[in-house]
């Protein structure tokens, strides 16, 4: 059984998933518009992962007895004047979103509850490598600046992402 106080704040993170969907489907939407499909699609990608981390947390509420709770998405930036600047406002996103999973897992640890603590472990891994890829692109738009061809090779890079569900996310 969830606190009710556990309970508000994974709502809150449903939110923040789905509001980070929504960004990244804006900031793909946004390469796509500048011809840059292979970025869009890395953008796309990320999209779905995010939704995918939202279900994770619902079915995890639903599951020890709580209520998700849907509240209204937030407007997101629907244009980043660079590649790099869509690359460096998401590493700033992925930081939030890290402070916020560390402070679920703190709250889960304070009022020991193990279980949801367990499920956030997954969660703590994940921002690593989440961090991680947003500052190797941001890298690598860096070392190429405004060089076409190099563009266009990370474009194509990113083109061939494709979506795998993560390991978590038990839709019954």
């Amino acid at each position: 059984m969830l606190s009710k106080d556990l309970e508000k704040a994974l709502n809150e993170q449903i939110n923040a998933e789905l509001w980070s969907a929504y960004l990244y489907l804006s900031m793909g939407m946004d390469m796509e518009s500048k011809g840059l499909g292979g970025i869009a699609n890395w953008f796309k990608v990320q999209f779905k992962e995010e939704q995918a981390h939202a279900e994770i947390f619902m079915n995890y509420v639903n599951s020890r007895g709580g209520r998700v709770i849907l509240a209204p998405i937030a407007a997101v930036d629907t244009e980043w004047p660079s590649i790099l600047a869509a690359f460096e406002a998401t590493l700033a996103h992925e930081k939030k979103v890290t402070a916020m999973i560390n402070n679920l897992y703190a709250m889960a640890e304070a009022e020991k509850d193990y279980a949801t603590r367990s499920m956030l472990t997954w969660f703590v891994d994940e921002q690593i490598e989440e961090e991680e890829t947003a500052q190797g692109y941001i890298d690598k738009f860096k070392l190429i600046g405004n060089d076409g061809m190099g563009i266009y090779m990370l474009d194509q890079e990113l083109g061939s992402r494709t979506y795998t569900a993560p390991s978590p996310l038990a839709s019954e």
